[in-house]
């Protein structure tokens, strides 16, 4: 298989932008067209996963070590979709009717082996996966909204009780859908330790243009459904190694995976010393300071430091959550989670004031409005 084939014919497919999904779905429904009940109505953030997913697999076509992981992780989360093990080869069929639309006399029979070959891995890796997950788990769980909380204009702190046991780790993340839009999977990280109970809670913001977040925060009520998918990332959760001090900062609904290891301090042990930004552009928008309050009157170690940008009127901290974090920093490990230029600026700052790049932990996927455009 010539890797390069693949990444060059690739740079000169993705030249055609939007085109490009549009032709690969058109011709998937035209060629079989059962799989269009996979797909939501509306097929415009869709089109972006595939140009995204394509180009991190052609990328990194030389470097396995770092794609089955992807690869595998992706045929797991398709489960949610109804995916199944029939479905590949006509996604294959479609690609490769794509790839040879776009690439006209560039499409040689031995680019054509090379496209086949490497296909028939990815699916075969993905598959496997799939496969291997169903033995172990349900393709989603059903979460019972049994709070829904409006906190301040546009941010609303959810709880679902699951209908199974749901195993997951403080600092991951879940992919959620709701009948509200169905369909359309959006994640969001979890923001609570394991209870007894089951439930989890999600620290959901509107986005401009979010259908998903919109739905949750706006429309969504007790008694509702939601679907939640198996948890992801290990980013963002603890290491096992020893309980150094935590130094979290956090931005907006970014809050929810930092809270859920402060509780895992809490409920877990040992106890370390840790120091919790909560960063908002003003005071109104710090929607969670009523129970950040109780958690650190209950344990003597947390110290919780809410930080406003835009507020004049404010008394507490001014800034960024990240400059007044720093001032406070003595080798600790720091998390940090929120927006993406959230993330990217403030972990650009750590570096610049000296903090070890192996004592920083981000997740570079994460956004505060729960990776939903």
């Amino acid at each position: 298989m010539d890797t390069q084939a693949l990444k060059g014919s690739w740079r000169q497919v993705a030249q055609s932008g939007d085109q490009v999904p549009l032709f690969f779905y058109s011709a998937l429904f035209l060629m079989h067209p059962e799989t269009r009940s996979l797909f939501p109505v509306s097929m415009a953030a869709q089109r972006d996963r595939l140009v995204n997913a394509l180009g991190h697999v052609v990328s990194n076509v030389d470097r396995v070590n770092e794609l089955v992981p992807f690869l595998q992780q992706l045929g797991r989360d398709h489960r949610k979709f109804s995916v199944v093990a029939q479905h590949y080869p006509a996604v294959g069929q479609a690609l490769l009717a794509t790839l040879e639309h776009f690439l006209g006399d560039l499409w040689t029979p031995a680019l054509a082996r090379d496209w086949t070959a490497a296909y028939g891995l990815v699916a075969q890796v993905m598959t496997e996966a799939a496969e291997e997950s169903s033995a172990t788990s349900p393709p989603w769980w059903e979460g019972e909204i049994i709070l829904h909380e409006v906190r301040v204009p546009g941010i609303a702190v959810i709880r679902a009780r699951l209908n199974y046991q749901y195993p997951f780790r403080p600092g991951q993340s879940a992919s959620v859908s709701t009948a509200l839009r169905p369909k359309l999977w959006r994640y969001y990280s979890i923001a609570n330790a394991p209870r007894r109970d089951n439930t989890i809670d999600l620290h959901v913001r509107v986005v401009d243009g979010g259908t998903v977040s919109t739905a949750l925060v706006h429309a969504a009520q007790r008694g509702d459904i939601l679907k939640i998918s198996a948890p992801v990332g290990d980013r963002l959760t603890l290491g096992s190694g020893p309980a150094r001090e935590l130094l979290l900062i956090a931005g907006g609904t970014g809050l929810a995976p930092l809270k859920s290891l402060v509780e895992q301090v809490a409920y877990e042990g040992p106890p370390r010393a840790v120091r919790l930004f909560v960063g908002a552009r003003t005071s109104r928008e710090l929607y969670d300071t009523e129970a950040l309050a109780k958690l650190e009157a209950d344990n003597p170690w947390l110290s919780v430091v809410p930080v406003v940008s835009r507020d004049a009127f404010y008394r507490g901290e001014h800034g960024y959550a990240v400059d007044v974090a720093l001032k406070a920093w003595r080798d600790q490990d720091v998390y940090v989670c929120g927006s993406e230029e959230m993330v990217q600026g403030s972990v650009s700052r750590l570096l610049d004031a000296g903090v070890p790049p192996e004592h920083i932990r981000f997740d570079e996927f994460t956004t505060a409005g729960g990776r939903e455009p």
